[in-house]
């Protein structure tokens, strides 16, 4: 049996455990009093999204497309979406939620404005043809929960008019994610209908007190992403303040 499984704080690198291999000739070696079978042995390693968690530090440098944070004297080079860029502190003083990227040649951090945000981030990169570029670009042009509510409502529209999303794209993010979406944020399909509705009257409402359509969805979608339980009332009323 390997030995990792049952002392898992005695966990050897790749490569150091390659070293060994190659030092000691094939098959079973003693080592450390432990045995080490190369044929069979999994070396346990942590999942790369998990191993930082976040970044609370100072914040010295901002860009629309990323930023860098400075914790315990390490400058952190942080890539961010235009919705975390809008939701920064005016202070120095941040914390942020990061999801890493591991690949051969490289380590990504991405980081996010706030938990639901990063959700949405990894269920996007689970989906295939979809990589870290393109998720970012989705949560630039829309918000965390549009695309939430995008992907629950199976609004192909919605989705394909991010630009570099093509249709069979779109179909596909929603044929993956919908039933995730639904029970990763507990929706009911009937309240997704009645929120639709809201917002339509609350556009159809805004369009007769001389309110462009487009600006007017813009803000609404703003809105609702705050509370998406609003009254077609209240939407309307939080809208004119910001029309």
């Amino acid at each position: 049996m390997c030995p990792y499984f049952s002392a898992p704080r005695f966990i050897l690198s790749y490569n150091i455990a390659i070293s060994h291999f190659k030092a000691f000739g094939r098959g079973r070696q003693i080592f450390s009093n432990y045995k080490i079978d190369a044929q069979f042995c999994v070396f346990a390693t942590p999942e790369p999204e998990i191993m930082i968690n976040h970044l609370k530090g100072k914040l010295v440098e901002k860009n629309p497309t990323h930023v860098v944070i400075e914790c315990a004297g390490v400058g952190y080079f942080v890539n961010i979406s235009l919705h975390t860029f809008s939701q920064l502190p005016e202070g120095e003083s941040i914390k942020m939620f990061t999801h890493l990227q591991i690949k051969e040649d490289s380590h990504t951090l991405f980081g996010f404005s706030s938990t639901s945000e990063r959700e949405i981030f990894r269920l996007l990169l689970s989906v295939s043809g979809i990589g870290s570029s393109t998720a970012r670009t989705m949560l630039s042009s829309l918000a965390p929960a549009q695309v939430r509510d995008a992907i629950a409502n199976g609004d192909v529209a919605t989705i394909q008019g991010i630009k570099g999303i093509g249709a069979k794209t779109a179909q596909r993010v929603i044929l993956d994610l919908r039933d995730k979406i639904l029970k990763v944020y507990d929706i009911d399909e009937v309240s997704l209908s009645s929120n639709n509705t809201n917002k339509d009257e609350a556009l159809s409402a805004l369009e007769v007190l001389g309110f462009v359509r487009k600006q007017a969805e813009k803000t609404v979608d703003k809105v609702l992403s705050q509370d998406p339980a609003l009254s077609v009332e209240n939407i309307i009323k939080l809208a004119l303040k910001n029309l």
